[in-house]
């Protein structure tokens, strides 16, 4: 079995959390971290159009160009979720230099952290995660235990 990685909660509240990439994983991305308070900069040529609703109630930064070395500098976290496999590998490259915990969405062997599918209520917050290894399981797990926490609430 591969080394299991610590489920570790983290308060997110005014933390600098860079993106690069524009696209549905970036926005599921960013729309969880939003529920937590980070402070999200997006870096990306284009954007969904979700991710532009959000900047347009300036909810998030945007820079509309691609990656460039040093846009790292000064991020507490970075997620790396373009459609190149080349620009996520430098954003990977540069934040394990910097000693900044970077995702990367296309490989979960240079990922410092996964991401987890989260569940949130008022009182409880539960992350869920397999390690990369099967993402149905995670989805098909996180519906049965929001099912039974409205269950539980009914």
């Amino acid at each position: 079995m591969e080394r299991p990685y610590f489920p570790m909660f983290v308060d997110l509240t005014g933390k600098n959390v860079l993106v690069a990439g524009g696209g549905r994983i970036a926005l599921r991305r960013v729309t969880t971290l939003l529920r937590f308070g980070a402070a999200i900069r997006v870096v990306a040529p284009q954007l969904c159009g979700d991710l532009e609703g959000l900047e347009k109630e300036g909810r998030i930064c945007v820079e509309r160009r691609r990656y460039r070395k040093g846009d790292a500098r000064g991020a507490d976290l970075v997620l790396a979720a373009t459609d190149s496999r080349e620009v996520n590998r430098a954003v990977q490259a540069e934040c394990r230099e910097s000693g900044i915990p970077v995702n990367v969405a296309d490989d979960r062997n240079l990922c410092d952290f996964y991401f987890p599918s989260v569940v949130m209520t008022d009182d409880v917050v539960i992350g869920i995660n397999s390690g990369g290894t099967d993402p149905g399981k995670v989805k098909g797990t996180r519906k049965l235990i929001e099912k039974a926490l409205l269950e539980k609430n009914t």
